[in-house]
């Protein structure tokens, strides 16, 4: 079953229990879903690396959101994004340790053969791809510069 198809069938789950907070959510997964599968050049397919794409940005977003109502004093919005955060994060692939994220960035330096910070942009290319959803783009990119310098 692909992503598409457990978010949607997971939907119908939450409607069954009345979880407001995890329809929610994927409610609006599955509208990103569909704008992804319609858009133009899409031919109507989504894969599941799109898919874990969308919901990345989908969890960056809530807790940025997050954030800017903490600050505000507004901690039920901010719950309510953590919440959803939290939902969509089950979607995801399982995250790397640090020491599972710098064994696979010292693999890709040799696989690249990047020796300084002037080749930091063809390791992080290559990164970015091979471990997306599975590790955050900021830790990538620290601990691509510490193994760099």
């Amino acid at each position: 079953m692909n992503l598409f198809d457990k978010v949607s069938d997971d939907i119908r789950k939450a409607m069954l229990a009345r979880d407001k907070v995890r329809l929610e959510a994927l409610r609006g997964a599955k509208k990103e879903f569909l704008e992804a599968k319609t858009a133009k050049g899409a031919n109507g397919d989504l894969s599941d690396e799109k898919a874990v794409a969308i919901i990345v940005k989908m969890v960056k977003q809530r807790k940025e959101s997050a954030k800017i109502y903490i600050e505000n004093n507004r901690s039920e919005l901010a719950e309510s994004e953590l919440a959803e955060a939290a939902v969509l994060e089950e979607y995801l692939p399982r995250q790397l340790s640090e020491e599972e994220l710098e064994a696979e960035l010292r693999a890709i330096i040799a696989e690249t053969g990047a020796s300084s910070m002037k080749e930091m942009g063809k390791v992080m290319g290559v990164a970015s791809k091979r471990l997306a959803g599975r590790a955050d783009g900021r830790a990538i990119n620290a601990k691509v510069k510490e193994l760099l310098s």
